[in-house]
């Protein structure tokens, strides 16, 4: 009956751990969770898209739209900074009349359009 007893009120049927177990066991935890945390923030730091290096001016977003509107009748969705071929550039989402979406790639210094993806 006190074995009953005993596993009700400890969780378990074993010997109560000892402190020094308990502790060791911890130790290992924190050691663990500090490699952890030492690999993940270099990992989380070049993870992250600090965008094109600063470089020459830029073209305005709004004559970038300009243009593909010249060019091809849609609507804009979406456009992320990003780079092409080493220089920075804009990705542009682009909306067809028929619902197709285009992704048109153009260079953020000079305005021209890189490539068409889609559609």
């Amino acid at each position: 009956m006190t074995e009953q007893l005993s596993r009700f009120i400890t969780g378990h049927s074993g010997p109560v751990q000892s402190r020094a177990n308990r502790c060791g066991r911890m130790k290992r935890l924190l050691v663990i969770i500090a490699l952890f945390a030492a690999t993940a923030a270099p990992l989380a730091a070049t993870a992250q898209d600090s965008g094109p290096p600063p470089s020459g001016r830029q073209v305005s977003l709004s004559s970038v739209i300009s243009a593909i509107k010249g060019r091809q009748p849609g609507r804009h969705l979406n456009t992320t900074v990003g780079q092409a071929g080493g220089r920075a550039a804009y990705i542009v989402q682009w909306q067809l009349p028929d619902g197709r979406v285009v992704i048109f790639i153009v260079d953020a210094e000079s305005g021209q359009i890189l490539s068409r993806q889609g559609g």
